[in-house]
């Protein structure tokens, strides 16, 4: 049946709104479908093949990219993975180079100050002598003899400043002063005798073999069983001298850091001479920095282990050392300590006949040294919080060790 002619005119005219919007497909549609994550303006048509192929190919980039710095993102709690909502009726799409462009701006900053933050709380273990409060390092990191010396450390609380002087970093309390100085007692001031520190490792030292003393590798090998469940954690050489054991551990590779620590500056200058001739690289993790034995330079629970070699007989006050070693041991670190056992009559390398020949030199020492039993020694530990204490003894020469609950 055929329709009037009239009808068929009305059907167009109510057809016509639909047909208007029936387009034919775009080129680019197929483009964006294949776009899941960032959707993208479709490229132009106008043109040669090649032209939208190279056009397909910066998108599929760009969506990599996009994609990448996205995941980045997905590591931190706060942040969540970038989506772009579908397009609402009224709003308009943002370019996806747009996106991509911020989305690099929101990740960037945000992972270099994290991986910052975390360079600096493995690093740096320095703290001011005078509050104890952590100091600001400015300068490159790292625990070694250049970068230290490249640095600047200061204290925001005291506003007190530290730098490297000669070759080693100056963490004292009178560091920096102009005016003021100050003598240690006689025992004490013999080692930063230039004299002294020279001849350390150059006859001295191997003296206290006729006292027990094992001798260097011997002893660093019992030194070490003490220090395995600390290993790979950070080491200080307390009273270190020219260096003698503070080398021989930044060399073992057992340690992430190794600080050679003395009062003395001479014996400083001697342990830098020692590790540009023997085998220590000056890359090494060790640093040499000057404190007090009474007054260390570090943060409360902030180093894994402790050595103090032949060196509690020299200290001013042996209780205020130790107390302050256990104040800044770990949990679970290890202090470990030789020195000369308490005789009737002493015949070690302290003894009266041993210094009378110095004393034309470098003037009256007082040899009046702190000798003690193996009783005393252990008393000292446990009334600083040090436990499970141990020692191993041959003749006069002892090694004990006690640990941080």
């Amino acid at each position: 049946m055929r329709k009037k002619k009239g009808t068929r005119a009305r059907e167009r005219t109510r057809l016509a709104p639909r047909l208007s919007r029936a387009r034919p497909p775009h080129p680019g549609r197929t483009l964006r479908k294949s776009i899941s994550f960032f959707p993208s303006p479709p490229p132009r048509v106008q043109g040669s093949r090649l032209q939208l192929q190279r056009t397909t190919a910066i998108e599929s980039h760009m969506e990599l990219a996009v994609r990448a710095a996205a995941a980045s993102c997905s590591s931190y709690p706060s942040f969540q993975r970038a989506r772009v909502p579908r397009r609402s009726p009224g709003l308009p799409q943002l370019p996806a180079r747009r996106v991509a462009v911020a989305a690099a701006i929101a990740v960037d900053p945000i992972q270099d100050i994290k991986t910052e933050q975390n360079d600096v709380s493995k690093t740096e273990v320095f703290a001011c002598p005078v509050c104890y409060e952590p100091l600001i390092r400015k300068g490159p990191p790292g625990m070694n003899l250049s970068t230290i010396y490249r640095s600047g450390f200061k204290c925001l609380k005291c506003k007190k400043s530290f730098t490297s002087k000669d070759i080693f970093l100056d963490l004292t309390v009178t560091s920096g002063t102009k005016e003021y100085s100050e003598l240690k007692p006689a025992r004490t001031e013999l080692f930063r005798s230039p004299l002294v520190s020279f001849l350390y490792e150059r006859g001295w030292r191997q003296n206290f073999n006729r006292s027990g003393f094992p001798g260097r590798d011997e002893e660093f090998q019992m030194a070490q069983d003490y220090f395995q469940s600390v290993a790979g954690g950070i080491l200080v050489d307390v009273s270190c001298g020219s260096g003698l054991f503070a080398r021989k551990f930044a060399t073992s590779g057992a340690y992430s850091s190794v600080i050679a620590l003395d009062f003395s500056e001479n014996m400083l200058r001697q342990c830098y001479d020692y590790i540009k001739q023997d085998d220590t690289p000056l890359n090494t993790n060790l640093a040499l920095v000057r404190a007090d034995i009474s007054r260390l330079p570090f943060a409360s629970c902030s180093i894994d282990a402790i050595h103090a070699g032949a060196a509690i007989h020299c200290w001013p006050s042996p209780s205020n050392a130790v107390a302050e070693i256990s104040r800044v041991l770990r949990p679970g670190g290890v202090f470990v300590g030789t020195t000369f056992l308490s005789s009737p009559t002493n015949s070690g390398p302290f003894s009266a006949g041993a210094l009378r020949p110095l004393r034309q030199i470098v003037g009256p020492v007082n040899s009046s040294y702190n000798f003690f039993t193996e009783g005393e020694l252990e008393d000292l530990c446990r009334s600083c919080g040090l436990v499970n204490y141990s020692s191993k003894v041959q003749r006069s020469f002892i090694m004990f060790s006690g640990q941080k609950p």
